[in-house]
Order: structure tokens, then sequence, then C-alpha cells
């Protein structure tokens, strides 16, 4: 069976395909199907722009669609940079993010933040089902490590940041992490 995965940021889709591996699907990409087309992100919430996504790439492929939105919510800065993660910077580059979210925190001791992921699945039928986790984790106050994407160099989990943890092991606590292993448990149901 084919799914299609709507999303473009390619640590997403190495992350996605890593984690989808034991359903043995083949997962088909939106660049691979050809889609060029933008989803406009204009939910309220992650779940709604996780549905907004899929709903448009299930319109176009008419087959089974995965997508998913999220980000990084700080205590401090009252959830922010929230839905808006990807483009909180006016560049809205993964080192434009980090570096205004540092430059906001730069005064603030309490450093308490979680990564949120929502994920839609939308079966052949159009039905759909959502799963929503977080980590929790705090704001480093410097940009550090190689490895990861988005806020991993600044996201410390139990003290150690994502972007310094193997990607394996960072699927098994990791808020995608966490929404792919509910995905694999329930999609044979939900197909």
């Amino acid at each position: 069976m084919k799914i299609a995965l709507a999303t473009t940021n390619i640590g997403k889709i190495k992350e996605f395909k890593e984690l989808l591996t034991p359903l043995n699907f083949s997962i088909i990409t939106k660049q691979e199907a050809g889609i060029t087309q933008e989803f406009k992100e204009t939910g309220n919430s992650f779940t709604e722009n996780a549905q907004i996504k899929a709903k448009a790439l299930f319109q176009l492929l008419h087959m089974p669609t995965i997508a998913d939105d999220s980000g990084l919510e700080v205590d401090a800065l009252n959830g922010r940079p929230g839905i808006y993660s990807a483009r909180y910077s006016k560049e809205g580059t993964d080192y434009a993010n980090n570096q205004k979210l540092l430059k906001e925190m730069e005064n603030i001791k309490d450093r308490r933040a979680r990564f949120v992921c929502a994920i839609c699945f939308i079966n052949s039928k159009g039905k759909v089902f959502n799963i929503l986790k977080t980590v929790q984790g705090e704001i480093a106050r410097n940009i550090k490590g190689t490895g990861g994407f988005g806020y991993d160099p600044l996201f410390l989990y139990n003290g150690v940041r994502f972007s310094d943890i193997k990607i394996d092991a960072k699927n098994k606590v990791s808020h995608r992490g966490k929404c792919i292993k509910d995905l694999i448990l329930n999609i044979k149901n939900w197909i």
C-alpha cells in the first residue's frame, strides 16, 4: 500500500520514513507525487494545520495521506513560537528562528518548553484520524550541536540537546516519534 506524506521538510521526511519502516508501506512524498502546491497553514492549532495539509493532499491524490504540524511552545513566552515555529523569524530559517528565540529568552530564568506534534491520517475512504503528542524540555542558552533540525540545537531533553541525540534514540522520545508510534499501533485498524 502507498501512503502520501504531506511535507517538504527534509528533516521530517527522513524521520517519517525511518519511523514508518515497520509498516512496510511505500511512503510517497509530496514532491515524489509531483505536487508543488503549498498548503497554507491557516488553522489555530497544530491539529487544525495538520488536517488542512492532509485534506489538501488527499483531495489531489485520492490515497491514504499523512500530514503533521509541529513546533515549539515556550512557557515564559506564553506558548510562542507555537504554530508559527517554522516562520518565527523574518527569514524563516532554522538559524534565524533559533537566534530570535535566544534573543527573546535572554534574561528569562524559566526555560521550560515543549515540542508538540499533531499527525493527521486520512484513510482511502477519506476518514480522518488525529494524534497529538508532546515532549517536555528546556531551552538552552546557546545554539550547539550538528544533528537534527529546527529548534533541536536549543532544546534540552533531560539535559541533552536534541541535536546531540542520535536519530534512533531521539525518535523513541520525541513528539513526532510518539505520534508515529501511536500511528503504527492503530493504522491497520484505520485503513
